[in-house]
């Protein structure tokens, strides 16, 4: 057996584990595309074109940068839908404002609540469906979808009806 012993990367004494952007803990061993996509209303694309408005390689290691680069791209996040194009953003034409804004973090799951409960209240289609459960887009509900307990036959129930049948049978 050999004497040597694993080396440990230096870098790894330098790395912030838990990068925090709003209310969100980034994993700051993946790289900085990779990492980003953690965040609610963040993907792959805007995730790319983030890191390249912050001039950052996209394969380096999120925890690994300067507090200044990571600085940058957390102000860069928090003012996505300036930079983004229209036809990019989460929320064109705003229902309330009519901007368009690119939402990210736990606003986008609080807008979408609200949007929901806001069909809800006027009683729209989509608004209805919600109300009963059902699905919203247009899916088929024929064979699917189905939230009940009991599909097709109860075998248990028709047990006992013929349990209790031939127990009347057997009384006479």
């Amino acid at each position: 057996m050999s004497e040597e012993t694993p080396q440990e990367p230096e870098d790894d004494e330098d790395i912030q584990y838990f990068v925090r952007i709003g209310q969100t803990d980034l994993d700051g061993t993946k790289s900085v595309e990779r990492a980003l996509t953690g965040l609610d209303g963040i993907g792959r694309r805007t995730a790319r074109l983030v890191a390249s408005e912050a001039a950052v390689d996209r394969t380096a290691t999120f925890g690994a940068l300067e507090q200044d680069t990571i600085d940058d791209i957390v102000s860069l996040v928090e003012s996505l839908g300036d930079d983004l194009p229209d036809w990019l953003n989460n929320r064109p034409g705003d229902f309330y404002t009519g901007e368009t804004k690119h939402i990210v973090g736990n606003d986008l799951g609080l807008t979408r609540q609200q949007d929901i409960n806001r069909m809800k209240m006027i009683d729209s289609y989509k608004g209805a469906r919600h109300k009963r459960g059902q699905k919203v887009r247009g899916q088929r509900t024929k064979s699917t979808g189905r939230t009940e307990g009991t599909i097709g036959v109860n075998v248990e129930e028709i047990r006992e009806e013929q349990a209790e049948e031939a127990a009347e049978e057997d009384d006479e």
